[in-house]
């Protein structure tokens, strides 16, 4: 087996390594709920912590809470991204459906429904209150299921904020003014009013509650799911496992973590392609706090302030921004040039994120361009080979000469016999005096396995791939190839095999078929060696790479078909222009003949 062959059996072995790795599925386990523990209607536990301690807040909220959510009056809230409403029962935003994105790409499909109410199926809300300090206990300050009045009247639009209003009828009185923007990010602004006749204590809160995991969940390794918080220095992901796991370091009790975060901080709950996050002001500290609350199955992302005092007579306010939509890379852009920090990296750009970032805003520019996500990837698998072309030129330089070198190589094998020290020495003699190098020919190969990663990445976890269509039965490049021979490759007028089923991965689609063509089209550039083992590993690898590749995101298959045409007239014209002239066609016509087998 000669060096060059060496070589690209090793790149072929590393890239089915690494592949399996990166892909693995890890099935997320479910939460343990004791059946035995008592049902708990109370929505929020909030202490906040400072030199005095204020009250903690391990009571109930009043009965009936969730009764009282469902019959409370609502607002209706409108933008051109939202659409919903604002519950009075603790002013809770716990009804939002993102009018953009629809759940599948079928005409009448429904639009995507991101936050629900409490007790509902899969119930995702947010809250805002405080907790009460010194003499002050909850009967003082708002709570979850507090009955809020509107101050005069409308819907939530960006024009026009809503003001709601409670008083505890001991002098204080809170106010809570949201507005929203033309896309997904509301601003809520607590005031309170002391008129007691003594000063209080009490520490803004603002929280994110999820009942139970999400039922959509992917558990896919390459994606994140579950909360996300930004600390002003460094980005933590946890898993719903993860929180569920966490040890209590707060009075709170178990699955507890609390992070102080000096300024440029937020933190929530990410899924593949939404996010709902709370957003302090940037210049300002606080606690990030991760929950699991087992009796109940509930997850809870925290901001909690720091106490304030409120003297007679006076006021206080605080304000904070609350984002819930969809991963979209130039409004989180935007916003993070609003002055929210790295609010980009909430999209899960991975640990090639040095690849993924340009690539993607390479793409997402293309697709502007060009306006088809399909002819956009072809063009940067383009742009990526242009790129990789002077190591490509040397590559396949070396892997001509290497060719020209084999009669010279066969002879240093006869002579060498057995004696492979000798052998090696010999070939190392004559790679260095003819000015060769043998591992070169596998650099291509190597260098487009985190290529490969990162585009893949990109493909999965941005929304900007999802739903996107490029032509006829190829109208979502982030799920797989939607056709089959069973279907006739989309021409019959039904539906292929169900993505993921075992039907699916046996009757492929046309797009793994034509990516394991390129592949068997690449080895005939070449002779098939003649070593069987060698040979049948091979005559075997394109059809196990498409396969493999079958259920894969079919914009990732569009890229690996046009790498592998690109990468085939590459090495064609090389070789030719180094002297060298392959013999496709004779080299497939061989591969089909029948070994004579040998006389005895």
């Amino acid at each position: 087996m000669d060096d060059q062959n060496k070589n690209l059996i090793l790149a072929t072995a590393l890239s089915f390594l690494v592949i399996l790795v990166w892909f693995v599925l890890f099935p997320p386990e479910e939460p343990v709920v004791d059946p035995n523990a008592p049902e708990v209607s109370e929505t929020t536990n909030v202490p906040a912590v400072d030199a005095t301690p204020l009250a903690t807040t391990d009571a109930t909220a009043p009965a009936g809470g969730e009764t009282a959510v469902a019959e409370a009056a609502r607002i209706k809230v409108e933008t051109e991204a939202l659409s919903g409403t604002i519950s009075l029962a603790g002013g809770r935003i716990d009804d939002l459906k993102l009018t953009q994105y629809k759940e599948t790409i079928e005409p009448d499909s429904p639009q995507v429904t991101l936050l629900h109410p409490e007790g509902t199926p899969g119930g995702y809300f947010s809250l805002f209150g405080w907790a009460p300090g010194g003499a002050l206990d909850f009967a003082d300050v708002p709570g979850p299921s507090t009955a809020w009045r509107q101050v005069g009247e409308g819907d939530l639009t960006p024009e026009t904020p809503v003001t709601l209003e409670w008083s505890n009828g001991k002098g204080l009185t809170f106010q809570r003014t949201i507005a929203v923007d033309a896309d997904n990010m509301f601003t809520v602004t607590q005031t309170v009013r002391n008129a007691s006749g003594a000063e209080v204590r009490l520490a803004p809160y603002a929280e994110v509650v999820r009942e139970g995991e999400p039922s959509d969940l992917k558990g896919f390794f390459i994606i994140h799911e579950g909360a996300i918080q930004q600390t002003g220095g460094e980005l933590n992901e946890l898993s719903y496992k993860d929180l569920r796991n966490l040890d209590s370091d707060d009075v709170w009790g178990p699955s507890t973590e609390v992070t102080s975060v000096a300024q440029n901080g937020w933190v929530g709950f990410t899924d593949h392609y939404w996010m709902t996050t709370i957003i302090p002001a940037q210049n300002e500290s606080f606690k990030s706090v991760l929950r699991y609350e087992p009796r109940t199955d509930r997850y809870k992302t925290i901001a909690r302030r720091d106490a304030m005092t409120v003297p007679a007579g006076a006021s206080a306010s605080v304000e904070t921004r609350f984002f819930a939509g969809a991963k979209e890379w130039e409004q989180l852009r935007t916003y993070e040039d609003q002055g929210v920090y790295r609010f980009v990296d909430a999209i899960d750009w991975g640990w090639f994120f040095f690849l993924t970032k340009p690539i993607f805003r390479l793409l997402h520019a293309l697709n502007g361009f060009i306006g088809n996500m399909g002819w956009s990837i072809i063009v940067l698998t383009l742009i990526i080979k242009g790129i990789l072309f002077p190591l490509a030129y040397r590559s396949y330089v070396s892997m001509a000469k290497m060719k020209e070198l084999q009669p010279e190589m066969e002879k240093i094998k006869e002579k060498a016999g057995d004696d492979r020290q000798k052998l090696q020495q010999e070939m190392m003699a004559l790679y260095k005096k003819e000015k060769v190098n043998p591992a070169s020919g596998c650099l291509p190969i190597l260098m487009q396995i985190p290529i490969f990663f990162s585009l893949y990445k990109v493909i999965f976890v941005t929304i900007e791939l999802r739903h996107a269509a490029w032509f006829g039965p190829f109208q979502d490049l982030s799920a797989p190839d939607p056709t089959s021979i069973m279907n006739l490759f989309g021409l019959l007028p039904f539906a292929g095999p169900e993505p993921g089923t075992l039907m699916a991965t046996i009757f492929l689609g046309i797009l793994p078929l034509l990516l394991g063509i390129s592949m068997w089209l690449q080895q005939k550039l070449n002779p098939a060696p003649t070593d069987p083992t060698q040979a049948m590993v091979f005559a075997w690898m394109p059809w196990v790479f498409m396969f493999m590749l079958g259920s894969f995101a079919s914009g990732l298959v569009v890229y690996w078909i046009a790498n592998n045409t690109i990468t085939f007239t590459q090495q064609y014209l090389i070789m030719r222009s180094q002297g060298y002239k392959p013999d496709v066609l004779g080299n497939i016509t061989s591969s089909f003949r029948r070994k004579k087998p040998e006389s005895k």
